[in-house]
């Protein structure tokens, strides 16, 4: 050996123990690498089982790898039971699984798996209306903090069996995993009962789906489904299953009626005859949006856009729509009628014509009651908040009320409904004012005022619009204020002022002698024609009392006779007692000067001349007859004692009530509180 060599330097003492400690790193990754984890099989099994409380077992095989964040678990062959109390002996039974977890939220006490993939998977879910799940991970499983997060599930077909009693939903998917089908090569298939209807569903998806993985890419799905009378089709992409957050999907929806899918959604819509929409729909964290919307509503059709947020406190209903043409017969439901036949076969496919058993009952009801009996439904006006506005550019089907169109304005806010403004196009003039329900109280608080200007007699009474006279405006109110659960309750009770006047005009003296009963005047209108004759003024106004609307001022005078009328209407017992009294200012023969009846009920009015002077008139006729027939005629000519009204005070006294009751009605009504409901 050289003595001159010089000796080796030392190592530092850190650099040593980083040897050590990268030798001892590496002997550790070898050892995880090379493991036996299917040693640790049955210690797990246990270990699973006595935490949970319940049957846990890997069957053949397990196997791991670790990550520095996550650890990947592969089971070939794993079966869990469920709790004693679910109905399907197994929460899952599959040929192999394999799932990512983070063990360091394990070492918390959360299991979080961000990735799960099942092979032939069979899941039995069940929850109870206490908050037990059966997918709840501790003996508890009504405590939430044992559910595990689960981000990407990944199958390969198998199927799921879902039960929740207090929901009424019982489910059966099964999943079909075919590669040649794109990017949505699993297929399901649903069956079971919903809200105690059938319910079927089928539809495609990727194979991965994402139930609580934001950030990440959307997935496609598509759907076809059928529950009860609704049928469903949509096809889009989403991002969350679970929350159906980052939806986006055009949909094709088709049913009976719109509040039929009140306890589905949770939002209160409004009834409608059948129905057929289609649209965009899109859904943002608590954000539902329905975009470009279109469709029909019975016979009428409608578009618009939709938002429904149920980040507030209540959730909040809002959006415009419009219908180009609103058939009249599909606002029965609205009010508690059932849709025309008509408006029920207008969407095809959609609702079986009624059963004879159905319209005889609605018959029956028909022949019964007029006003509609429908109450109030309290659970979906305080369920959410609206604001929704609607406009009909045109109606149609009116029948013998010219509506030409209409808007309004709904607003629900704590419990109070209002449509506010109200505005109707009717008979060339207007209709506007306000309705406010206050459904805070039991009985609800109803008030309606409503203000008519500048319609036109002439298109109001059809006779007079065919013989082409020409009539005045009319302007009226309508103020009234009540408590009830229905349209015919309310109005049974209510009170306040109802009144209609209307100037000067011109029409067919043809008309006026088929009103006055005056047998010469139309034989000589037949023989000689037709000439106008002039309105001088009419007013027809009642003080409305609990219900009952007794006339304050009927009259209708013209340059040959003066109506006036006395009598009540009952809104509780839908009937009327009504007497008209003509008196003709000029002389007629063959003048049957008896006043005319107008009695019944609203369904089966009847109307005639009163048998006790007619029986006299015709009394006289006779004896005279006997003597002389020419004299017959004497006891039928009118010589015209009807003098000219007081058009000044005939106005007068329609313009304001008469009895204290029905002021105060009315002032209430025409008083609209502010929309919280005070």
């Amino acid at each position: 050996m050289d003595a001159t060599a010089a000796p080796s330097p030392r190592r530092p003492v850190w650099f040593r123990v980083a040897a050590v400690l990268l030798g001892l790193l590496v002997a550790l990754l070898l050892v995880i690498a090379f493991f036996p984890w299917d040693l640790l099989r049955e210690p797990v099994n246990r270990y699973v089982s006595e935490r949970t409380g319940r049957k846990f077992e890997i069957t053949r095989h397990l196997d791991a790898s670790l990550g520095w964040r996550l650890a990947t678990v592969k089971l070939d062959g794993v079966e869990f039971a469920n709790p004693a109390w679910a109905r399907d002996p197994y929460l899952v039974r599959a040929e192999r699984a394999e799932f990512d977890i983070s063990f360091w939220r394990l070492l918390s006490g959360k299991v979080v798996l961000p990735r799960l993939a099942l092979d032939s998977p069979s899941l039995g879910l069940q929850m109870e209306e206490d908050g037990r799940r059966t997918w709840a991970l501790g003996k508890d499983t009504s405590d939430e903090g044992t559910v595990p997060t689960i981000g990407l599930l990944q199958v390969d077909g198998g199927s799921l069996d879902f039960l929740a009693k207090h929901l009424e939903v019982d489910l059966h998917a099964d999943f079909t995993f075919d590669t040649s089908r794109g990017d949505m090569p699993l297929s399901y298939e649903i069956k079971g009962r919903y809200r105690q209807q059938p319910l079927t569903a089928e539809g495609r998806t990727g194979n991965v789906l994402q139930l609580n993985a934001a950030g990440q890419p959307p997935f496609p799905i598509e759907i076809k489904l059928s529950a009860g009378h609704t049928r469903l089709k949509a096809e889009g992409t989403v991002v969350e299953l679970a929350s159906l957050d980052g939806l986006d999907a055009q949909f094709d929806m088709r049913g009976q009626n719109l509040g039929n899918l009140y306890p589905a959604l949770g939002i209160a819509l409004p009834q409608t005859p059948p129905y057929a929409l289609s649209g965009n729909l899109r859904k943002q964290a608590s954000l539902w949006e329905v975009r470009g919307l279109k469709g029909r509503l019975g016979l009428s059709d409608i578009g618009g856009d939709m938002q429904f947020d149920k980040s507030q406190k209540v959730p909040h209903l809002g959006g415009t729509l419009r219908s180009r043409v609103m058939d009249m017969d599909d606002l029965g439901p609205l009010i508690g009628l059932p849709p025309t036949s008509r408006s029920a076969n207008a969407v095809e496919g959609v609702a079986p014509p009624p059963t004879i058993t159905q319209v005889k009952r609605a018959q029956r009801d028909a022949g019964r009651k007029v006003l509609p009996d429908a109450t109030l439904d309290f659970e979906r006006l305080r369920a959410m908040n609206a604001d929704v506005k609607y406009t009909a550019d045109r109606i149609q089907n009116v029948r013998e009320l010219p509506l030409d169109k209409g808007s309004v304005q709904v607003k629900l806010k704590d419990g109070v409904l209002t449509l506010d403004p109200l505005a109707l196009g009717i008979a060339s003039g207007k209709v506007a004012g306000a309705i406010r329900i206050d459904a805070t109280q039991n009985p609800a608080d109803i008030r309606a005022s409503l203000d008519v200007r500048a319609m036109q007699l002439n298109r109001l009474i059809p006779k007079v619009e065919t013989l082409k006279t020409s009539f005045g405006k009319l302007d009226g109110r309508i103020n009234l204020s009540g408590r009830g659960n229905s349209v015919a309750s309310w109005l049974g009770g209510a009170s306040g002022d109802v009144a209609a006047i209307t100037g000067r005009g011109q029409f067919s003296n043809l008309l006026l002698e088929f009103m006055g009963l005056d047998g010469g005047e139309i034989i000589k209108f037949l023989l000689e024609g037709d000439h106008n004759v002039t309105l001088r003024c009419a007013a027809v106004a009642f003080d409305v009392e609990k219900g009952v609307m007794n006339g304050r001022s009927l009259v209708f005078d013209t340059t040959d006779t003066v109506f006036n009328a006395t009598g009540n209407i009952n809104l509780a017992n839908e009937t009327m007692d009504i007497v008209v009294r003509q008196q003709p200012k000029d002389m007629s023969i063959l003048a049957l000067r008896t006043p005319l009846v107008v009695r019944g009920t609203f369904a089966s009015p009847k109307a005639g001349v009163e048998a006790g002077p007619l029986a006299t008139r015709g009394a006289a006729a006779v004896a005279l007859g006997l003597i002389n027939p020419l004299l017959a005629l004497a006891a039928t000519i009118e010589t015209g004692p009807g003098q000219d009204a007081d058009c000044q005070e005939v106005l007068a006294e329609a313009k304001q009530p008469s009895s204290r009751a029905a002021a105060a009605g009315a002032a209430k009504a025409k008083k609209q509180p502010a929309q919280s409901g005070g």
